[in-house]
């Protein structure tokens, strides 16, 4: 499993429009929607809702990845926002978040899941990738970033 096999430029969006975490979300799965990238955009958005709820997302050093699975899904998913300002998304360092990842799958690709998961977290555990991609807005920039620290 690769990133470059899940996320298309097309489904990076900054910056975003919403000012909170339930409106993040319900943008990035409304973007893969248009995208035809999912099928089922309200039963995701309430797949990644219901696990935002859980426990969040935030996992820190500014990142969110909120993520969900469903049923009907050919294959995972990505879509990326950038809040025009850091958001609150209630991270477990208590710090906004300014890279948001949402991740979509089916539910019999838990081990691609996992993985997809894996790679964005030690992406985002390098100093140098994460000043290079919170300094970017440019779309186009975001991907190619993503693209040269993807294995």
């Amino acid at each position: 499993m690769n990133l470059r096999e899940i996320l298309s430029v097309e489904c990076i969006r900054s910056p975003m429009s919403a000012t909170d975490k339930e409106g993040a979300i319900r943008e990035l799965v409304d973007l893969l929607a248009q995208n035809d990238k999912i099928n089922d955009a309200d039963t995701l958005r309430e797949a990644v809702w219901s696990r935002e709820q859980t426990r969040t997302t935030g996992i820190g050093h500014g990142l969110a990845i909120p993520h969900g699975k469903c049923d009907g899904m050919k294959s995972l998913s990505m879509a990326i926002g950038k809040p025009e300002t850091p958001m609150d998304f209630e991270s477990m360092d208590e710090q906004p978040v300014e890279l948001i990842v949402l991740l979509a799958s089916p539910t019999d690709r838990t081990s691609d899941h996992i993985q997809a998961l894996a790679q964005v977290s030690r992406m985002i555990n390098n100093p140098t990738f994460r000043e290079q991609i919170y300094a970017e807005s440019d779309p186009e920039k975001i991907y190619e970033l993503i693209l040269e620290h993807t294995p």
